[in-house]
């Protein structure tokens, strides 16, 4: 794999955290809500103004633009299991910034995480 294309692989993995986090910063700040047909608009409106939430739909379609440069470069079979990275990166990052646990069994799930890609990443 070039380093061109491990960069991209590395910008969407980040770019997917990314989103995630802000996503999850945007609900936090609008609060529990419930999916109903006479609050739809109401919720939708908090939803397209929220900077959190366009923050986060913004890095899901940069993302996607990089993904693609990635695919046209690299296997999917060796790309998309480097998504995986994404899952340990935004566990770190959500306790570090949100505040949310991580117990020994995410710690040990992560380390899994890691290893698989790794031996995906020699292949």
């Amino acid at each position: 794999m070039t380093a061109v294309s491990f960069g991209l692989i590395a910008a969407g993995v980040l770019l997917n955290t990314f989103a995630q986090l802000l996503l999850k910063a945007g609900t936090n700040s609008i609060g529990h809500f419930e999916f109903a047909l006479a609050r739809a608009v109401d919720i939708g409106l908090k939803f397209a103004v929220n900077p959190y939430i366009l923050g986060g739909m913004a890095c899901y379609a940069v993302s996607l633009v990089v993904w693609l440069m990635a695919l046209s470069r690299v296997e999917v079979s060796v790309a998309y299991p480097m998504l995986s990275v994404g899952f340990a990166l935004n566990a770190v990052l959500a306790w570090w910034l949100l505040g949310e646990p991580v117990t020994l069994q995410r710690i040990a799930g992560i380390a899994v995480i890691i290893v698989g890609v790794t031996i995906v990443a020699r292949s």
